[in-house]
């Protein structure tokens, strides 16, 4: 007896051999569907603003307000994306963005996407894009920037004095008031002129050497480290006092000027200088008549590097967080307001306004300098070596330039960091 093949029947009536295949059971098919962009705006998050307890979203939506005309939309003025999501402040044309954040919640950026804390404030570019310049304590007027402790700011001027003891100075003063006393005397109870004449031979010339001292110890000293010897970096010892001219490249500090935004510098210097005649006001209470004085100035300095034209070696310069520098860099004038030309421009303007300065009817001079990356710089300090790491310090005893007999001067002494650039600012630096 056979067996029988069991048959089984499709839907269409067609008789098949063998047993029903059995349906397997399938997974539930998910649907994806298309995000829509949220622009940065927690209220177009949906679900993920609410799981991830955004300040701003809502449970319970209200009905989207009809939009309001096209005439009544415009680019400036505040924009709020929620009520603790912080504060845009956007600009039409040039200036710079500033946020301001609240709260410790997640902070929207434009890019639409979320951080966990509020977002840092300081210099915004115009594409919104910000700009962190290292130890920045807070930010200060659109036009202003605020450093924190890593900056050096250089507050008093370079001070280039004589390598000479008070003993000394002392007892040339008091030879030459001798000596003209007894000149004086002479002449009266000899009455006779030639001794005067011969006591003013001795005491024109010490006065004379004393005014060249003063006119010329700035240049001498420039010129004492011009011809002061550069040092290789990889034969430097350590706790030896050396010059190093080479490339100068940013720190984690980078600098910025504060009138012409020159980017990425290590040192810039901003200066508005007043000039007064027979009845003008002063500008400082040194200022004198007839000439050019200091009204504002400010100068910052931070920590780079420098690598040597030899073998290329790089150093660390240590010349943020308070460090004592003398810098030496000629500035250039970037505005010039006199009698026949006394519109000012509103860049000008707002760089006046930034620090509170007034805008009366003076003849004002701003000059600008900075040493950006990529300049030509030379430095003189002293080396110190610490976990393969070369750096150059400020010096604990002032640099003398000793007495120079073939130029009539006398020694001349700075303290600190000595820092000096040649380049133009004008001229193309070293791409780096």
């Amino acid at each position: 007896m056979g067996t029988r093949i069991p048959t089984n029947q499709l839907s269409s009536g067609l008789y098949l051999s063998g047993r029903p295949e059995q349906l397997k059971e399938r997974h539930p098919i998910m649907s994806s569907h298309s995000v829509p962009y949220t622009g940065g705006d927690p209220k177009k998050s949906g679900e993920l603003g609410k799981m991830l307890e955004i300040p701003g979203v809502d449970s319970n939506p209200l009905p989207k307000p009809s939009p309001p005309p096209p005439s009544s939309q415009q680019n400036t003025g505040p924009v709020r994306s929620g009520p603790n999501s912080g504060q845009v402040l956007r600009q039409s044309g040039s200036g710079h963005l500033s946020r301001k954040s609240s709260g410790s919640g997640a902070v929207p950026l434009p890019t639409g996407l979320f951080t966990s804390g509020p977002v840092g404030s300081g210099p915004v570019d115009v594409s919104g894009d910000e700009k962190r310049l290292g130890n920045l304590d807070r930010p200060g007027s659109m036009g202003k920037t605020v450093y924190g402790s890593g900056v050096t700011s250089l507050s008093e001027e370079v001070n280039v004095g004589f390598r000479v003891s008070r003993a000394v100075v002392w007892v040339l003063l008091v030879v030459v008031a001798m000596s003209l006393l007894v000149g004086v005397f002479l002449m009266v109870a000899v009455n006779k002129a030639v001794i005067l004449v011969a006591v003013g031979v001795v005491i024109v010339p010490v006065v004379v050497l004393f005014v060249w001292n003063c006119v010329w110890g700035r240049r001498g000293f420039l010129g004492f480290l011009k011809r002061y010897p550069d040092v290789e970096l990889r034969g430097a010892i350590d706790g030896e006092y050396v010059k190093v001219t080479g490339v100068v490249t940013c720190g984690s500090i980078p600098l910025e000027s504060s009138y012409q935004r020159v980017p990425r510098c290590v040192y810039v210097s901003t200066e508005l200088y007043e000039y007064k005649g027979l009845g003008g006001k002063p500008a400082n209470p040194k200022h004198r008549c007839f000439s050019w004085g200091s009204r504002y100035s400010e100068k910052y300095v931070v920590d780079f590097y420098i690598s040597d034209f030899q073998f290329g070696l790089r150093a660390l310069v240590k010349a943020g967080y308070g460090a004592k520098v003398a810098s030496f860099v000629e500035p250039t004038t970037v505005v010039d307001v006199t009698k026949d030309n006394k519109e000012l421009s509103p860049n000008f303007l707002g760089w006046l306004a930034d620090r509170k300065l007034s805008t009366d009817d003076r003849i004002m001079r701003l000059k600008e300098g900075y040493i950006q990356e990529g300049s030509t710089v030379s430095v003189m300090g002293v080396v110190h070596k610490q976990d393969n790491v070369v750096m150059i310090v400020p010096s604990l005893e002032p640099v003398s330039t000793g007495c120079q007999w073939f130029r009539c001067l006398l020694p001349t002494y700075v303290e600190g960091l000595v820092l000096t650039c040649e380049d133009n600012q004008n001229s193309d630096v070293i791409p780096v």
